[in-house]
């Protein structure tokens, strides 16, 4: 029989259970976004040295994440269905970590690639359902902060690899990074293991109501019906081409900026991990920050917010301007970096109601995950033509200026 958290168990605790399926959360996009993606910013210098690795292949690697990534999307549905959501949460962080550990032991750009493929599957299979899960234990009045805590704990992971590979590869040089790997997989196997001991696939299981009470109406009521399909399909349309936008932007800044600050500015790798460790630091308020905020002044005014955030960052990295510019960048981009994701976890639940969130933040993520897989591939093609990633972030400043438009026309939803 699965195992399950008691009844009793949550009505002990001093707090509704919904906060604990959110802790368990945070350490679920702690490991399979956080080590099992932006861990790669700090591994690839030492990495690409060692092996050696260009730019271009070093942006195929990151994209080859993104491939198993959206694979994983398009397969969620049927997986969830099969498994359900707690199933294939801990699915998915096992092949995050048995993939990494394997990662330690390569010897070429093939090899990593394949086997980032399998961890960006995993990351995939685990970080949809998690975010899923939000819908169901949190109604509307609290999902955008529920769902902000939730992706925070990838800003917490930014922050010890921004320590860790460092200091592993102090410790163990040129091939530190094989040890890093190795030790950053145990840690996935390790968020595995609570996920199995903690998460719960709905209130009910419990005999318990979603945080902030039951608040859909009766089926008879006008408001309980779904919405039009027409309608249906604009508005996740609309949703998915800004989350595009977010994933093709962010990622190239999360992939390459330690990179150019090592290559391009001459920084040392530990000044480098310092920075990096502080876009994480600096998350940690982002996700439950603007994602309160769009519970308040609604998800398209707290999405235009976050994207200006972000688009200065990108255009202030972008400028040959003096390093104090440098620092502004990565204050407003650690400031904004989680906020899309929350916003559009809670945002799906808003259109479409609880019952259709999980697939529906699957569709739109086919579309993030498009733009993760478009974003790296071409900045570091663009990089190796130019000679600098200059251009590539100039480019995500772009992108990120026209989703705040985008965000300006995005509708009012509907009542569920």
């Amino acid at each position: 029989m699965p195992h399950r958290p008691g009844r009793a168990l949550a009505t002990r605790l001093p707090f509704h259970y919904g906060w604990a399926v959110v802790m368990a959360g945070t350490v679920t996009t702690f490991a399979c976004l956080g080590m099992g993606r932006f861990a790669l910013g700090m591994l690839l210098p030492s990495m690409g040295t060692d092996l050696p690795l260009t730019r271009s292949e070093m942006g195929w690697i990151s994209t080859g994440n993104f491939i198993g990534y959206m694979a994983a999307v398009a397969l969620g549905g049927r997986m969830v269905a099969r498994l359900g959501a707690r199933r294939t949460i801990i699915a998915g962080l096992i092949l995050v970590g048995l993939s990494m550990m394997l990662v330690s032991r390569a010897d070429g750009a093939l090899q990593v690639l394949l086997l980032y493929v399998l961890t960006g599957y995993g990351s995939g299979a685990a970080n949809v359902p998690v975010m899923g899960l939000i819908a169901h234990w949190f109604n509307r009045g609290v999902r955008g902060r529920a769902a902000g805590f939730v992706v925070i704990g990838a800003g917490a992971a930014i922050v010890v690899s921004g320590f860790l590979v460092p200091a592993i590869n102090a410790s163990q040089g040129a091939e530190g990074w094989r040890l890093s790997w190795l030790v950053i997989g145990a840690i996935v196997m390790l968020a595995a293991a609570i996920d199995w001991l903690v998460l719960s696939n709905h209130p009910s299981d419990l005999g318990l109501e979603p945080v902030g009470g039951a608040t859909a109406p009766p089926v008879s009521s006008p408001c309980a019906a779904a919405p039009p399909m027409a309608s249906r399909r604009r508005v996740l349309a609309h949703l998915g081409a800004l989350y595009a936008a977010f994933g093709f932007t962010y990622v190239i800044y999360a992939t390459f900026i330690v990179t150019a600050l090592v290559q391009e500015r001459g920084f040392p790798e530990s000044t480098a991990g310092w920075f990096w460790s502080a876009i994480g630091l600096l998350s940690l308020a982002s996700g439950p920050g603007f994602g309160g905020l769009s519970d308040r002044i609604g998800r398209g005014r707290g999405m235009m917010i976050v994207f200006a955030f972000q688009a200065s960052a990108y255009l202030l990295v972008a400028l040959p301007l003096p390093e104090p510019f440098l620092y502004a960048s990565i204050i407003l981009f650690g400031l904004a970096l989680w906020s899309i994701p929350s916003i559009m976890a809670a945002a799906v639940g808003d259109y479409l109601g609880p019952e259709q969130a999980a697939s529906a933040f699957g569709t739109i993520t086919v579309a993030f995950a498009v733009g993760q897989i478009v974003g790296p591939a071409l900045a570091g093609r663009m990089a190796d033509s130019l000679g600098s990633f200059s251009g590539s972030f100039a480019m995500a400043a772009a992108i990120a200026a026209a989703a705040i438009a985008g965000a300006a026309f995005l509708p009012p939803p509907r009542k569920h």
